[in-house]
């Protein structure tokens, strides 16, 4: 292999990595899911970075984020636009609302850092956590990951479950939301809401009762690359809870990496980008493969050793 074209390809995959500098080693790995299609109660351990955020004194569930390191929540600044640190508590481990939820924990918040286009906020915790099987971190789609059309995801959250009333699931709920093209979706609104390239559709187009609800508001939206799960969107809004026609809008993860890092720097979280690809130039043609995140880490060593 010519030294130029190692070169390119140590390049390559050092602009691929950005999750191992972070997280990797720990975040999106929910070795207790094992879940093929959803729509149905959660069960223990599936969806360890889900958060479940409480208004104090009472302690009222009121909206869902999600663990991205240690010691920071990430949820939608709808969320938290008029509170304080002093009104919220925050559940980890959770599985029911009411039962028991032997592995969970809970923290304070200390800071809330909101977006300054008023989407989505970072929610620092009072010490940090120790992660267990059901409790971890997702990994971040990094910048520039693109989440094509049917692209297979899923939703999570404790929101209401009828679309008549308020109906509260008092398990984790569930459901498949594949990825919906932003023109097909800005098509579908009709030019009621403008759907921009900070944002993500995703959703049954011709089928209802399947998307966020009231308070599902912050719920992560993910998809599995290989054993790792990666967040692409946060839960914004959603027309008539599933109403048909509508797909369920989300804040696009991946727009926000720099943003989210400035604030997270000390313990950066895992940004994975999606898919893996790598592209190795050699004169005038180009190759793309596709590298797993760890062996992504394991390679560059590897490639080092050349020089």
């Amino acid at each position: 292999m010519k030294f130029n074209t190692v070169f390119c390809v140590a390049g390559a995959i050092l602009l691929n990595i950005a999750g191992c500098l972070g997280q990797l080693d720990v975040c999106g790995k929910a070795r207790l899911n094992t879940k093929i299609i959803g729509g149905q109660n959660a069960t223990s351990g599936s969806w360890p970075w889900q958060a479940s955020i409480h208004s104090l004194p009472d302690e009222l569930y009121f909206c869902s984020g999600t663990l991205i390191n240690k010691e920071w929540v990430l949820t939608s600044v709808r969320c938290v636009l008029y509170d304080s640190v002093s009104d919220i508590v925050i559940y980890l481990g959770r599985l029911t609302q009411s039962g028991s939820n032997p592995h969970e924990t809970s923290r304070t918040v200390t800071e809330i850092i909101k977006h300054p286009n008023n989407s989505i906020a970072l929610l620092r915790l009072s010490s940090s956590v120790t992660f267990t099987d059901y409790i971890k971190p997702v990994c971040l789609a990094a910048a520039g990951s693109e989440f094509v059309a049917g692209t297979e995801s899923w939703v999570t959250g404790w929101g209401s479950i009828s679309t008549q009333a308020f109906k509260f699931p008092d398990i984790l709920q569930e459901v498949e939301a594949p990825v919906v093209d932003n023109t097909e979706c800005n098509n579908a609104y009709a030019g009621t809401i403008n759907i921009t390239d900070n944002m993500i559709c995703a959703g049954f187009l011709n089928e209802g009762g399947k998307a966020p609800c009231w308070g599902d508001g912050g719920s992560p939206l993910v998809t599995r690359q290989d054993s790792v799960w990666i967040q692409s969107g946060v839960a914004a809004f959603s027309v008539g809870c599933a109403q048909p026609g509508y797909p369920a809008v989300y804040l696009r993860v991946s727009e926000y990496q720099d943003w989210i890092s400035n604030y997270t720097s000390s313990s950066e979280p895992g940004f994975v980008p999606y898919p893996h690809i790598v592209s190795v130039f050699d004169g005038g043609s180009s190759t793309f493969l596709s590298f797993p995140p760890a062996l992504t880490c394991s390679i560059i060593p590897l490639i080092l050793s050349f020089f």
